[in-house]
């Protein structure tokens, strides 16, 4: 349509047609913009709006450039499974899904070349997946292919037997086994066993095996209305892990808290000061690693099953990108990791069983 036609619509109708074609004409000039760029040549009359940068899930102010933490040790949860049931769990099995192997590999290896020196491997339980092989081969992967400096596992122990030892157990540096209390009636009360099985028989005959074949051993215990009033120093003495890592129970929402949580945790919370009492009570015992709610919050790089980085800030879980799709750096800004407080709580350790002295 010519200029003149244009002038002798009415005024309505030329104002519409104006801003349709200024409509085009910006669309237009958008589509370009790359060319553009490359070019290094500006569009004539149009001038480049830089859309806002994204804060992250916990509503931090910084500036994504300024943020990317190295990925030095990282927890990663590659499923939500598990065959205990305990009241207070905060990584829940609200899916069933697992990563192929080959894809969990190809996550694992962009994390060593971020930086990555130790994996920690959790769930739900680990050993569930493929009775352990799942594991193993990850394990066997990390320490034989990408040569870290530090492979460990978090499990129940339930169904760990001698036969992975033999098989993955030379590739493995650190095994954790949770145990919140050496009273069985305690532990079912917590929702940690399976029927009539002893949880805590189970926990010495790992203890045996993690010396028989040169595993580094470790205790994991949450802290909960349930077992503060517990003296644990006889048993973990006779146990003598290398660490006794001693968590405050913590409130997940919509994993362990709220409406849309599996778990009902708030039962077990206890107070900051009986928490303190806890460790007072066990202050002789060397390998004690005690963590508040506080230094927990923030300070552990977690990965979910889809290889998302879970930001913990706001009380709940909320996940970034995954790793896969958009790479490491991108996706960590967005974890809402506290380096400072990671390194502060004692994070970074002698964790190489080949740098550790031991008594086997």
């Amino acid at each position: 349509m010519s200029l003149g036609a244009l002038c002798r619509l009415p005024l309505a109708l030329a104002r519409a047609l104006l801003a349709a074609l200024c409509g085009q004409l910006g669309a237009l000039c958008w589509n370009l913009a790359p060319l553009s760029l490359s070019l290094s040549l500006p569009l004539p009359g149009w001038r480049r709006v830089s859309a806002p940068r994204p804060t992250t899930p916990a509503g931090m102010r910084r500036e994504q450039d300024d943020w990317s933490p190295t990925p030095t040790s990282v927890n990663y949860h590659f499923t939500r499974q598990c065959n205990y049931k305990c009241g207070f769990c905060f990584h829940t099995a609200k899916t069933s899904f697992v990563l192929p192997l080959e894809e969990a590999k190809r996550g694992l290896a962009m994390l060593k070349e971020a930086g990555m020196e130790k994996i920690n491997f959790s769930g739900g339980e680990p050993f569930l997946q493929d009775r352990g092989e799942f594991v193993g081969k990850l394990v066997q992967f990390c320490k034989q292919e990408l040569k870290l400096p530090s492979v460990s596992i978090v499990s129940n122990g339930s169904l760990i037997r001698e036969q992975w030892f033999k098989k993955y157990g030379e590739y493995l540096d650190i095994l954790a086994i949770s145990c919140d209390s050496f009273d069985e009636d305690v532990n079912a009360l917590i929702g940690r066993g399976q029927g009539k099985k002893s949880h805590v028989e189970n926990l010495h005959k790992l203890r045996q095996w993690c010396r028989e074949y040169a595993v580094a051993f470790k205790i994991n215990s949450v802290i909960n209305r349930f077992n503060v009033e517990e003296d644990m120093n006889e048993q973990i003495k006779a146990l003598n892990p290398m660490r006794w890592k001693v968590f405050q129970c913590l409130l997940i929402e919509g994993e362990n808290s709220g409406e849309d949580a599996l778990r009902e945790a708030e039962k077990f919370v206890i107070s900051d000061e009986d928490f303190e009492r806890f460790l007072d009570r066990h202050k002789d015992v060397s390998c004690l690693v005690p963590e508040s709610n506080k230094k927990m919050r923030d300070s552990y790089l977690i990965l979910d099953e889809y290889m998302h980085f879970l930001n913990c800030r706001n009380g709940r879980k909320e996940p970034s990108r995954s790793i896969l799709d958009v790479g490491i750096e991108a996706a960590i800004k967005f974890s809402g990791f506290d380096e400072k407080m990671f390194l502060k709580r004692g994070g970074k350790y002698v964790w190489s069983k080949a740098d550790m002295k031991l008594d086997w």
